[in-house]
């Protein structure tokens, strides 16, 4: 039930046409440059934090359970997002709304779609490398640095299809979360609205374009230390774990896939719905 505070589907869909994805495409390219780079290393802090917890969890608790705690772990980085405030690809791909109201130009959508995008790879790097830095990857008798490879691996292992399929599953609960988050006028409801439509799609197997600019590029660098690449068993098994591997095997079929997952199946199927009933 929507409390007399919240906002009703309808009152999202024009607050996200009408102020939000206007306010994106006319803020300067360089702050939204700034809160994309700080929603990369968000993403990336949920991303690590779900590695450390589960780095050895599945043998006492079983996988399901493991992958459970994973998706908990991984709400945080998108609560940063949208409490703290960043300009996240993924979440932005509601800006869609926007553009099929005529409140921006189609060309405007691709133009910051992209700079967020690029501002998001950035932020993950940085924070692949304070994490590489940091040594964290060492914890456990190098559990945690096994952990991040196996994952790292097993999404460059994916095929096309598999890895476009997990991106629209992905972005469509993603979009979920942001649409229910902004319907929300408290703290407390934005988190609970987040925490479990992603940990739904990180429990469910997933694939998120921004956590896997983290994911995978923290994996290639942890490749080249025998002690990790020994204790994830992975010897011999890394072949596709390149930057190569990265962009062709995953990053673009599950960007393309968290586009239709985002863009298609919520923001043009709410716009449909909404903005036919509206004319009724």
């Amino acid at each position: 039930m929507i409390g007399v505070d919240d906002k009703t589907p309808v009152m999202v869909a024009k607050s996200l046409s009408e102020e939000i994805g206007v306010k994106k495409v006319m803020d300067s390219w360089w702050r939204i440059f700034i809160l994309g780079m700080l929603a990369g290393v968000y993403i990336g802090f949920g991303a690590g934090l779900s590695t450390v917890v589960t780095c050895d969890l599945a043998k006492y608790t079983g996988l399901g359970f493991a992958r459970f705690m994973a998706g908990s772990a991984f709400s945080v980085g998108l609560m940063l997002v949208v409490i703290a405030g960043a300009e996240l690809f993924t979440g932005n791909n509601l800006m869609m709304i926007s553009a099929l109201n005529g409140k921006i130009s189609w060309g405007k959508l691709l133009e910051r779609w992209g700079l967020v995008y690029l501002a998001n790879f950035v932020g993950s790097i940085i924070l692949v490398w304070i994490m590489y830095g940091s040594g964290v990857w060492k914890i456990g008798n190098f559990a945690v640095g096994a952990k991040a490879l196996n994952i790292a691996n097993a999404k460059v292992n994916l095929s096309w299809v598999e890895a476009f399929c997990r991106g629209i599953g992905c972005n469509w609960l993603v979009c979920l979360a942001v649409w229910m988050a902004l319907s929300s006028r408290n703290v407390i409801g934005k988190i609970f609205a987040i925490y479990f439509p992603v940990m739904t799609f990180v429990a469910s197997g997933f694939e998120h374009s921004v956590a896997n600019m983290y994911f995978i590029p923290l994996g290639i660098y942890l490749k080249g230390h025998s002690a990790v690449v020994a204790a994830a068993d992975l010897a011999g098994r890394l072949n596709d774990l390149t930057w190569k591997g990265f962009w062709i095997k995953n990053e673009i079929p599950v960007t393309l896939g968290n586009i239709v997952g985002g863009a298609f199946f919520v923001s043009f199927i709410y716009w449909l719905v909404l903005h036919s009933k509206s004319k009724e």
